[in-house]
């Protein structure tokens, strides 16, 4: 019998609801209460001094290469979601594509390396489907030739490298989208350790202006000073409220997408089919945000059709990779990204969130099978 597995589904309980009644209850809709406790929890939690929630992951990109006035150039992967090198063009610097490992989907000390000269200012690494990069060896890099370094963490929240928690290296961008580890609808978190950062960043998302209305409420609440030309970056009471009542579970849901992630290596290689699983390295903590293998490239797209008439919702993340899109097509490629191509062409994501039942999950690897032979 057919079913229907969804690539992606959230997993919300009535605690979320009940934050969120409480909020509208209480009348006070913009940035206030839970805001203040998902940020003094998240960071925490990450290891950093300072959390600021805002509108979305790619809005704390942004603030993390203008709070640094990046104007030079940036490297980055093209493997990854367009967000993270708009928020580099956005700013007026320039980005600087690099390849990755195909086999863990990351980039790596070595593909940056190749691409340093005099203009690099930064470097944004991109974790990718609940994998970090292996930070450490990148940590070093950057700290020898003086760069910053910025993490889109946007799909590893809750992943360590060598017992570290990815965004805690460097300046953390993380997203709060509805496929993501934890979700508040649309919603972002940036994390740092430099108070005159955190500060420049806050008065960055909120007009200029470097406090809330909430937070000056025993002031003078309606004295509005912008110290800078902002922007409107900032969360939601509500769904703050729904973003802390996740984070409070997010253990318990990382927990289950890895238990997911094991059943299905374990089918897929019971049954001996040809698609190369996800490669975790030594020293991480993958938390599968996303299921991804690959195939022949010539089987690819057939692949997915049939698997989603099938029922399954598989997907393809990311084709095509940036530096094929038509906006940066013509932007200078430095360096062969050949393992970038390579993976576009021959990845699939498959079905993959915290409530995933065991007999989706074999659903999923029998359709495989099935279109596969």
């Amino acid at each position: 019998m057919q079913k229907d597995v969804p690539l992606s589904k959230t997993d919300l309980t009535k605690q979320e609801m009940s934050n969120v009644m409480e909020v509208l209850e209480s009348g006070w809709l913009a940035p206030g209460k839970y805001n203040n406790l998902f940020e003094e929890s998240f960071s925490e939690y990450i290891g950093s001094k300072y959390a600021l929630s805002m509108n979305s992951c790619a809005s704390a990109l942004e603030v993390s290469i203008k709070v640094n006035d990046i104007k030079g150039e940036v490297i980055v992967p093209s493997f990854t979601w367009v967000a993270s090198v708009n928020a580099i063009v956005n700013h007026g610097a320039t980005p600087v594509f690099c390849d990755i490992d195909p086999e863990t989907r990351n980039t790596t000390a070595e593909h940056i390396e190749l691409l340093i000269t005099e203009k690099t200012e930064a470097v944004m690494v991109v974790h990718i489907g609940g994998q970090p990069c292996d930070m450490t060896k990148i940590n070093e890099l950057c700290k020898k030739y003086n760069l910053l370094l910025i993490e889109d963490s946007a799909e590893t929240l809750g992943a360590k490298i060598d017992g570290k928690q990815s965004g805690s290296f460097g300046f953390g961008c993380f997203s709060f989208f509805p496929t993501k580890n934890i979700t508040t609808g649309e919603g972002g978190m940036f994390t740092c350790n430099d108070e005159q950062i955190y500060k420049k960043a806050k008065s960055l998302i909120g007009h200029g202006i470097g406090s809330t209305t909430f937070e000056r409420n025993n002031k003078i609440a309606w004295y509005r000073d912008a110290v800078t030309a902002g922007h409107n970056f900032r969360m939601s009471n509500i769904h703050a409220a729904i973003g802390y009542a996740q984070f409070q579970r997010l253990e318990e849901m990382n927990e289950k997408r890895v238990k997911a992630a094991s059943l299905y290596n374990e089918l897929i290689l019971e049954k001996k089919l040809p698609v190369t699983i996800p490669k975790v390295i030594e020293n991480a903590d993958h938390v599968y945000q996303m299921y991804t293998v690959t195939v022949e490239s010539n089987l690819r797209n057939k692949l997915v059709t049939e698997l989603n008439k099938l029922g399954v919702g598989a997907s393809v993340h990311f084709d095509p990779p940036v530096h094929k899109q038509e906006y940066y097509k013509d932007f200078e490629i430095r360096e062969s990204l050949e393992n970038t191509e390579l993976l576009s062409n021959s990845i699939v994501t498959l079905p993959m969130f915290s409530s995933i039942a065991d007999e989706e999950i074999s659903y999923v690897v029998e359709c495989l099978e099935k279109v596969l032979k």
